[in-house]
């Protein structure tokens, strides 16, 4: 394993004036460090990307992940969370506690916005609200936000942008210093070199800050394509997945039914939809074992299922090596003797994803599966099983596009062992569940400009058996596909489709259409969706609300 490079000292170094008047101000927004600073909780906050809501064993899958399953059955699984579908917009609502819209990192219409968009003043990223409250954060591995790590204020980073390269990734960060390339073969691999750094920096913790309590953002790059994995991680899967999608996929919502999980029906899977975005080259460079249709296993040919489940045996290996990890995080906690009193929560950016195509170094067909010199993506087949028993994938707002296993673990702090939590929430919830804990709150102005109500409640109820969080609606819009979900009841549509409704509390899995049958509550939910387009596009023009 390659040591990543000792950072300069010169952290700062690309911090403009604006950021750095936005530090300073954030300083002052809450009391100076609390006496009680030690008695806080530690915070752990881990992401997957583009994991499926059944790629857990504790959500069904038959993938090995020991480490999360054991933090589920000492904790708490939530059945109904939600994400944006998206990277980027759930980073940016992960850690703001607003909707990406809202704070301009998913597209707002006739607002400047979008994966580059730039965030307002008023919406600052967790770590300035927790340094006041004598916490230390340190950041570990994809980013995907506006700005960089430390200039927004963790106090240790490394953030490996290039997540197409896990062998030899060409630009990665640590503490916002761009380092040297590595080059393939000398044994890095990007999963656990996130996991090494997040390691490094809780030894550091206790070692140099042992009075203070932590945040750290461990964020895997892994299991997004391209499917890189170590050999022995994919030895591990190689003969596991010929038996094909729709077997694993009546097996994982088996699973999710028998524990309790799920009470619903297993969609039917949409053979008509395959990748959110065309790239037929990419077709004439894999051969002719790709597929980009969910089709019979049994109607492909030798050749199809064979690659197919080569795929899938290496997505499967990546989510593996991401419990391992995990595996070697918990174990430092431990070491420290931190685990009772962090708050540990673990979820994923979007579902699978569908996608199929050809980036970064390209892809050599005479190159082994899953190897540096391969380019494979895991396709609707199988992110058709990874995200069961829902539809759709990863950008669409469908249950499938959306849906995010949620785990919390808590010794000190959560009574519930092993239970489920079947409360809807989102991920703009992260961020007042944390304040709630550390015992802080977000001030009511910065710089004299009024910081807007965010949308976000504080899950910390649910950790108590009879508790209860209740959000009026929940709401989404990405490449043109929107929802709203407000009770049990969920207006949804794809891009250029007319709405559909769907009663969530009977039909999680989306399959019976109730829009004909219910015509008023379809126009009442489209209003209502419509409403808070509107709020969000004021909102979002302003640069500092008076």
């Amino acid at each position: 394993m390659m040591t990543i490079p000792a950072a300069t000292s010169l952290r700062l170094r690309q911090v403009g004036f604006a950021n750095l008047t936005l530090a300073v101000l954030c300083l002052c927004l809450v009391p100076a460090e609390p006496s009680d600073a030690a008695d806080r909780p530690n915070v752990l906050l881990i992401m997957a990307d583009d994991l499926g809501f059944s790629d857990l064993g504790c959500y069904g899958s038959e993938i090995e992940t020991p480490h999360l399953d054991s933090l589920a059955k000492n904790g708490l699984r939530f059945s109904q969370f939600y994400n944006t579908a998206r990277c980027w917009p759930t980073r940016a609502a992960l850690l703001t506690g607003y909707y990406a819209q809202q704070v301009r990192r998913d597209t707002v219409p006739g607002v400047p916005s979008g994966g580059r968009g730039t965030r307002p003043d008023w919406a600052p990223l967790l770590p300035r609200y927790l340094s006041p409250l004598g916490y230390r954060s340190y950041h570990s591995g994809k980013w995907h936000i506006d700005g960089m790590p430390i200039e927004n204020g963790f106090d240790r980073s490394y953030y490996l942008e290039d997540q197409g390269r896990f062998f030899s990734p060409k630009v990665h960060w640590e503490d916002d210093v761009k380092q040297p390339e590595v080059p393939r073969g000398s044994g890095y691999y990007g999963t656990v070199a996130i996991a090494d750094h997040a390691v490094k920096c809780l030894n550091e913790h206790a070692a140099e800050h042992p009075e203070k309590p932590f945040f750290h953002y461990l964020a895997f790059t892994a299991p997004h394509f391209p499917l890189h994995a170590l050999p022995q991680d994919i030895a591990k899967y190689r003969q596991r997945y010929s038996r094909g999608w729709e077997a694993f996929r009546k097996e994982r919502f088996e699973r999710q039914a028998k524990s309790g999980l799920l009470n619903t029906t297993l969609s039917s899977v949409e053979l008509e939809v395959g990748p959110p975005y065309d790239f037929p080259e990419a077709f004439k460079i894999l051969g002719e074992g790709e597929v980009n249709r969910p089709l019979p296993w049994l109607k492909l040919t030798d050749a199809q299922r064979e690659f197919q489940a080569t795929k899938m045996a290496i997505h499967a290996a990546m989510t593996d090596r991401i419990d391992q990890e995990v595996g070697k995080v918990l174990a430092q906690l431990r070491k420290m003797n931190a685990l009772d009193n962090t708050l540990i929560f673990f979820l994923s950016d979007n579902g699978a994803s569908a996608e199929i195509m050809v980036r970064t170094d390209g892809h050599d067909p005479s190159a082994d599966p899953g190897s540096a010199a391969s380019y494979l993506c895991l396709g609707p087949g199988w992110s058709t099983t990874c995200n069961t028993p829902f539809r759709r994938h990863k950008t669409w707002v469908h249950e499938g596009g959306i849906s995010t296993p949620l785990i919390a673990h808590w010794p000190a702090g959560i009574e519930a062992k092993g239970e489920f939590r079947r409360t809807p929430g989102h991920v703009i919830d992260i961020v007042p569940t944390i304040l709630d804990v550390a015992g802080g709150t977000k001030p009511d102005r910065i710089n004299k400009a009024i910081i807007p109500a965010a949308p976000g409640k504080s899950l910390r109820p649910l950790f108590k058996e009879d508790g209860a969080v209740h959000h009026e609606q929940l709401w989404w819009l990405h490449e043109g596909n929107r929802a709203i979900r407000a009770g049990d009841w969920k207006l949804v549509a794809a891009k250029g489709d007319e709405w559909e409704l769907f009663d969530i509390s009977k039909d999680r899995s989306e399959t019976s259409n109730l829009a004909k049958d219910h015509p008023e509550k379809v126009k009442q939910l489209e209003l209502a969706w419509q409403s808070q387009l509107e709020s969000i596009q004021s909102l979002a023009r302003s640069r500092k609300p008076q």
